[in-house]
């Protein structure tokens, strides 16, 4: 943490505000799909692609997409690799030391364990949970065995393949796996975090300010709201 947050301070001088360049690099992982997933042109997709061109063209701002594995994506944020982050990243109180959030986005989604049978220990078990994500910490906390791996993908593998009992992840990511057959979902749905939001780097409140009014104009006009049940279903919640 002293590092990074000397990393911080010494960044403000040099990497100057984000409003300041012609282009504004909206960050994401392009691996957890429906959030965000790179398609058959290669090119990032999902609820967070179409909802950040959208924010860009109310902001009036130019935007461009980087791609950037989970467990770093923070770090580059702070670092000037990109000026904002548009993963699927939960708002907690940890990463608000380290980042400002928009208000949500989407709101809070429940987490759900999945396993190939109903039949799993899920408290004395082994949990498949993505790196440094809200899940991996509950799993923690439940006193189950974490497993974790850099993407989403990789956690429903290690159930498949036998490595793991169950994995634990947002119920819009899973629904889809479950859906193809071979696994069901299992024991109680978790509440979990304070929604979805965009993340920046404290030094940029006036780029912050710009997509929280965006995002804030989407939820009065029902935009918001369509874009998850495009992406995310009916049964998701929406605001």
């Amino acid at each position: 943490m002293k590092k990074l947050i000397l990393g911080t301070a010494a960044l403000a001088l040099s990497a100057g505000m984000a409003l300041a360049q012609d282009v504004v690099r909206l960050g994401t992982e392009g691996a957890y799909p429906p959030y965000n997933f790179i398609n058959d042109a290669g090119e990032v997709d999902g609820l967070e692609r179409e909802l950040g061109d959208e924010l860009c063209k109310r902001a009036e701002l130019t935007c461009t997409w980087v791609t950037n594995d989970w467990d770093s994506i923070i770090p580059n944020l702070v670092s000037g690799n990109y000026d904002t982050i548009i993963a699927g990243m939960s708002i907690t109180p940890e990463r608000e030391e380290v980042v400002a959030f928009t208000q949500p986005y989407t709101p809070p989604s429940l987490s759900s364990y999945a396993a190939l049978s109903d039949e799993v220990d899920l408290e004395g078990g082994v949990i498949s949970a993505q790196t440094g994500t809200i899940q991996a910490n509950h799993v923690v906390d439940t006193g189950a065995t974490l497993l974790e791996y850099p993407t989403s993908d990789e956690c429903v593998a290690a159930v498949r393949n036998g490595e793991a009992d169950a994995v634990l992840a947002d119920k819009d990511v899973l629904v889809p796996i479950v859906n193809e057959g071979d696994m069901v979902f299992v024991g109680e749905d978790t509440p979990l975090g304070n929604g979805i939001g965009m993340a920046f780097r404290k030094s940029d409140p006036e780029l912050k300010d710009k997509f929280d009014a965006a995002i804030q104009s989407m939820k009065d006009d029902g935009t918001m709201n369509a874009l998850i049940i495009k992406w995310l279903g009916e049964d998701s919640p929406r605001w």
